[in-house]
């Protein structure tokens, strides 16, 4: 079965002869980019290659969530907190959004410790988190069979829904005048004096002073071809969604086996809390020097795999003209097929913890291809190789919570203002100058 639905957003006609900014990529991260500009009146073209928020902009949890953030995220998703908040009105639509708590159970007292040393990292940010004893747990989940030390909850986290999400976002993009290209992909940069001058599309020529590439899991490729070297693999996450069913938690529950979202139809998104697909590819060899670390870190949550997917992207063209078909014009949408092992397994493991979920019936399944860099944090940052291009990828699974405030700092960036925190760490450079790569952990 396909992905979930998205909300249609009906791409413009005409292509812009000229415009300040072109935003490559309609995910949460280049719609929220797109809306920034077009609200500090700077003419923006999106541009996206399939249709709007069709890749991991929806097909992922629906977690809105600071608790358990690697500590360099946190600053940047307290801002995404604030926008969330306001993102209905600011939009006119509707994105699911809601104050509902995030629950991050603790299998032993090791655990318990651990996440509560973590929630140090929210102190100064009036953000309503602590630990709840087994005891707490129990009372707050009466008929749950889950034998725990406690759990951090935070109160103060929330949802949205991802189909709904960038959507609403770029059509409030296109109110303010941007111009939302669908089917539309982007072949590469040109350049004047080595300094962008425009982009170079499949439907024609936008001349323009600024790009940002927004392009998730497509970053690298794209980035390739223009001599630039990005260290970014894709990690597959299985996902099911039930239909409505009533008893459930309230909150978003992650534990070991199994993580849960209450949605707004009523039903849950379901999802292995733990475990995750690589599948070894050209590239998993080309920067598995740098991903070492990572792996090392996260090996028993990680499930290697070698198959099609290799010689896939061996066949995938690396280099192309301008004049030419790229790839992104043959394969719109990253649509992968979910493990019906993992997921089903993650329902068993729920139903045992939560008996409710005994109930569940599965309405659909889908995949989704989550881009990650090897300390998993993103890149926001300008490219010095090439003024006038810009890079907001690499979220790692932590795009769509705090994708609003990444649009923020990108459009902070393109126009040159004081950031709304300190992007040190998510600088382009970090990969290639030296500094020491390092995984922290949060999720």
């Amino acid at each position: 079965m396909p992905g979930p639905f998205v909300v249609p957003v009906q791409g413009d006609t005409d292509l812009p002869k000229e415009v300040d900014v072109v935003v490559i990529g309609g995910g949460i991260i280049g719609t929220s980019t797109a809306l920034e500009l077009a609200d500090s009146g700077l003419r923006v073209a999106l541009c996206e290659k399939g249709g709007i928020g069709h890749e991991q902009s929806s097909r992922n949890w629906g977690w809105v969530r600071i608790s358990r953030r690697d500590p360099r995220e946190v600053p940047l998703m307290a801002e995404s907190l604030r926008i969330w908040a306001d993102l209905n009105r600011r939009t006119g639509r509707e994105t699911g959004f809601k104050r509902s708590g995030i629950v991050f159970t603790c299998a032993d007292d090791k655990q318990f410790d651990e996440h509560e040393r973590w929630n140090r990292n929210l102190e100064g940010y009036q953000i309503e988190s602590r630990m709840l004893s087994a005891a707490e747990f129990n009372a707050k989940y009466p008929g749950n069979n889950m034998k725990i030390a406690g759990a951090l909850y935070t109160a103060g986290d929330c949802r949205a829904e991802p189909q709904k999400a960038a959507p609403a976002i770029a059509e409030a993009a296109r109110d303010r005048g941007a111009h939302i290209l669908t089917e539309c992909a982007v072949r590469g940069l040109q350049l004047s004096g080595g300094r962008v001058s425009g982009v170079v599309t499949e439907r024609g020529e936008i001349a323009c002073k600024s790009v940002v590439l927004a392009g998730g899991a497509w970053s690298s490729l794209f980035m390739g071809n223009n001599g630039l070297d990005l260290p970014q693999l894709k990690v597959l996450n299985s996902v099911l969604r039930t239909k409505p069913l009533e008893g459930g938690p309230e909150e978003a529950i992650w534990a070991k086996g199994f993580a849960l979202r209450k949605r707004a139809d009523g039903g849950y998104t379901i999802a292995d809390g733990h475990q995750n697909i690589v599948d070894l590819v050209p590239a998993s060899f080309r920067y598995a020097m740098k991903f070492m670390p990572a792996f090392a870190h996260e090996w028993r949550s990680l499930r290697f795999r070698f198959g099609g997917g290799f010689f896939d992207e061996a066949r995938m063209r690396r280099r192309w003209a301008l004049d030419e078909a790229s790839p992104f014009e043959y394969n719109r949408v990253l649509d992968p097929i979910p493990s019906k092992a993992v997921s089903d397994a993650a329902l068993k493991r729920l139903a045992e913890a939560f008996p409710v979920f005994a109930k569940a019936e599965i309405a659909q399944r889908w995949g989704g291809m989550i881009d990650v860099t090897p300390d998993a944090v993103p890149v926001i940052d300008a490219i010095d190789a090439i003024p006038g291009f810009h890079v907001a990828t690499g979220f790692s699974g932590h795009g769509f919570g705090i994708g609003p405030a990444a649009g923020r700092l990108m459009a902070d960036v393109v126009m040159g203002r004081n950031p709304i925190v300190d992007r040190r760490d998510f600088r382009f450079s970090r990969f290639s100058d030296g500094s020491k790569i390092e995984l922290i952990s949060g999720f």
